[in-house]
């Protein structure tokens, strides 16, 4: 192992702004706001292209209901998928946002609901939906994980990689780690991006198959978090499931969805008018 000096040693950089120790305007915030941002302008751009059946006009209604259920099932995934006693010893700690806590599954089930929610009212196909939402989703986890590492949180395990990071300011000891934050950047988000906007782009799949391209979404998402998962410390206090870190084991779910939505025959789309 090269010696402890030569490793990168980690600064935490919550803050953009800081107005007191602990209120200000955050790194995770923003990293929530550009991936809603940027997931609105690719549906914009795809109603544009003639390629979505979402009006133009209702693209902010939709990102409204998609912001919703990011942060309700987001939050109740990171009590009930992670820490259920802490939620029953300390109700109140669910609105204690400030305090961070969002789990990735919960948010892909609070999403679902909104959807489905949308796509009901609205008279829109749930599986297209499902195709605009899930394609457009990528760049927010990857800032988002970029947020994670700025945090210092969620770092990876100990290693000897000439690129490893101490983590000992957050609590990750003396010894390089891992800085799996942006592993999972670079495949839940970077990766997974280019191939759905390749796919989306470069294939009729979206009309031809509806919800398929939500099934590759979620098959890939699965792979790649279950790669991270090996390079992941798993968090304190968390057991695992059959052997399995939480993210493994939950990301099996996903798995399932993504292949029956993949397997399965769809009606084709009308052709989408430019609007």
């Amino acid at each position: 192992m090269p010696p402890l000096l030569a490793y990168f040693v980690h600064t935490p950089h919550p803050f953009l702004i800081q107005f007191t120790e602990t209120f200000g305007i955050r790194y995770y915030g923003i990293g929530y706001m550009l991936g809603f941002l940027t997931g609105g302008w690719l549906l914009w751009r795809y109603a544009k292209a003639g390629r979505s059946q979402l009006p133009v006009a209702q693209i902010s209604d939709l990102m409204v209901a998609l912001v919703i259920g990011v942060m309700l099932g987001g939050r109740l995934g990171i009590f009930l998928l992670y820490k259920p006693a802490e939620l029953l010893a300390d109700p109140l700690s669910f609105f204690r946002v400030w305090e961070g806590g969002m789990a990735s599954h919960g948010g892909f089930m609070g999403v679902a609901a909104a959807m489905a929610w949308f796509a009901y009212t609205r008279k829109i196909r749930f599986l297209h939906l499902a195709d605009l939402v899930t394609s457009a989703a990528p760049p927010g986890l990857l800032v988002v994980r970029i947020a994670n590492y700025l945090n210092g949180e969620l770092w990876g395990k100990v290693t000897d990689v000439s690129w490893g990071v101490i983590f000992e300011r957050t609590g990750g000891g003396p010894h390089p780690r891992h800085p799996s934050q942006l592993y999972e950047a670079a495949l839940e988000g970077g990766l997974l991006l280019i191939y759905l906007q390749w796919r989306f782009w470069r294939s009729d799949v979206v009309r031809q198959h509806p919800g398929r391209l939500a099934g590759e979404f979620l098959l890939g998402y699965a792979i790649v978090r279950a790669i991270c998962e090996i390079f992941r410390e798993p968090d304190v206090g968390v057991s695992p499931i059959l052997g399995l870190s939480r993210g493994t084991f939950y990301s099996i779910f996903v798995v399932i969805a993504g292949v029956w939505l993949i397997a399965r025959r769809s009606k084709p789309l009308e052709t989408a008018k430019k609007v």
